[in-house]
């Protein structure tokens, strides 16, 4: 490889002695951009990564409203599921702030229509947001009836900004023949709520409920007739968890080609929304999915909470494509959102939940945490958050963990000691890794502790 001018490879003094840099700051520039070369070229010879072959990820920047956005859904969509428990109206806002400060675009703030404590639970997080001047974008699910939008007209007014009505509208066959719709009834109801939302200045954002299991030539025809009345925004929806990453795709390249580009419409002007579930456990899937297709804002909730299975886990979605460098934003507060959304919501987060769980960065197993130790004993934490784990611990907040239990080596049992600040002498080590043996799960720290006296003690 080459190397930065003026340097000697394996050496960390500039070539010509204390002469050939005359200010120490830009000598630590250079020496940063070596170090830079140099992690750069361990990580492409220690990691192949197989994702990226014949693989590359673009988007024309001028053929979109916008980057990719994202919509927080756990305070609506989220909230509708069996177990959800409806958080305090302060727990709710301490939500909303982190969503804030990961960088979230926008956020779904509930149900105006579900009834006057809903209604002033967004209206407290809209002073929230205007107070503490928040970037993130409000919005707020309505059907398509006017008695739904009008509250949002009066939010609009007394807190002066814009609140986006995500109006949503059934479509597919199934749903048509169950409730004896057609495609006039459904038009002529979208027409007049759209309008009056439109004629009040309202944001809307037309959303087609189950539009993964819709006729083509509704989903155009309905669409493209919102279009024509003033709307920006399109939700396509997986309402039913019913779609694969291939059918995203063929999806979101007939909304651009069928619907948009087809009614004379530049596709930069239209901003195309994806909503997915979870119903097949593809939600993280078809949201990278979406995104490679050119979706602008995706959407997905805190942990996956949602109806039925859940929505799409927002988290997982994040940390993904962080991971494929799709996104730049700093997630290291994503952890503590998801523990609170937890604790909030009484969404369950299992233990070997991904990134998230508790067992995600934790081994007790002997020859994986040798070379987790081996790595943290380099002092090179990089290598330790790789070397048996496909996502870095560090960049979302967390940290590896060596655990004691019945699949232990010895060198777990060093490193905890090390770790506590007791002295690893041989025959201690042997009692623990007798002791360990015989747990039927890794031991928790105060077990530990209480080995190591009974031996002292002995």
């Amino acid at each position: 490889m080459s190397f930065p001018l003026g340097l000697r490879c394996g050496s960390a003094q500039p070539v010509g002695g204390s002469d050939a840099f005359k200010r120490e700051g830009v000598f630590s520039s250079v020496l940063g951009v070596f170090t830079s070369a140099v992690r750069l070229m361990d990580e492409r010879s220690l990691i192949y990564d197989w994702n990226t072959v014949e693989y590359d990820f673009k988007r024309d920047a001028s053929n979109h409203p916008h980057g990719v956005w994202f919509d927080d859904e756990t305070l609506r969509d989220g909230l509708q599921s069996p177990s959800a428990r409806n958080p305090t109206i302060e727990q709710k806002i301490e939500l909303l702030s982190y969503m804030e400060q990961l960088g979230l675009q926008k956020v779904d703030l509930g149900l105006p229509g579900a009834g006057p404590f809903h209604r002033s639970h967004i209206d407290a997080m809209l002073t929230h947001i205007s107070e503490n001047d928040y970037a993130i974008r409000p919005g707020a699910a309505v059907r398509t009836l006017m008695g739904d939008i009008e509250p949002l007209v009066e939010m609009q007014a007394k807190h002066e900004m814009e609140i986006q009505a995500s109006a949503f509208l059934g479509t597919s066959p199934i749903r048509q023949y169950t409730e004896g719709w057609t495609m006039e009834k459904l038009i002529s109801t979208m027409e007049k709520a759209v309008s009056y939302a439109v004629e009040n200045d309202v944001p809307v954002m037309f959303v087609t409920e189950d539009t993964t299991r819709s006729n083509p030539e509704d989903v155009k025809m309905i669409y493209q007739r919102a279009m024509e009345l003033g709307v920006r925004r399109l939700c396509v929806c997986d309402t039913c968890g019913h779609v694969t990453p291939n059918g995203v795709k063929k999806l979101l390249s007939f909304i651009d080609e069928e619907v948009i580009k087809d009614a004379g419409y530049q596709r930069r002007d239209i901003e195309v929304n994806w909503h997915g579930h979870q119903d097949r456990g593809l939600g993280v899937a078809n949201n990278i999915a979406a995104v490679e297709a050119g979706a602008d804002v995706i959407h997905g909730t805190a942990l996956g909470v949602g109806e039925r299975a859940g929505n799409a886990p927002l988290d997982q979605t994040l940390v993904n494509l962080k991971l494929m460098g799709v996104i730049d934003n700093d997630l290291t507060l994503l952890d503590t959102y998801m523990q609170k959304a937890n604790e909030y919501i009484e969404v369950p987060l299992p233990r070997n939940y991904p990134v998230f769980g508790e067992d995600a960065f934790e081994t007790g197993t002997g020859v994986h945490a040798s070379a987790v130790i081996k790595a943290m004993r380099k002092g090179d934490d990089w290598l330790a958050d790789r070397v048996y784990s496909g996502v870095p611990a560090g960049d979302f907040g967390l940290k590896q963990v060596i655990r004691i239990g019945h699949m232990s080596g010895r060198s777990n049992i060093i490193w905890w000691l090390e770790q506590q600040g007791i002295e690893a002498q041989d025959d201690l080590v042997a009692h623990l890794f007798e002791v360990a043996k015989s747990q039927k799960r890794n031991m928790l720290d105060e077990e530990i502790h209480a080995a190591v006296a009974a031996f002292s003690a002995s």
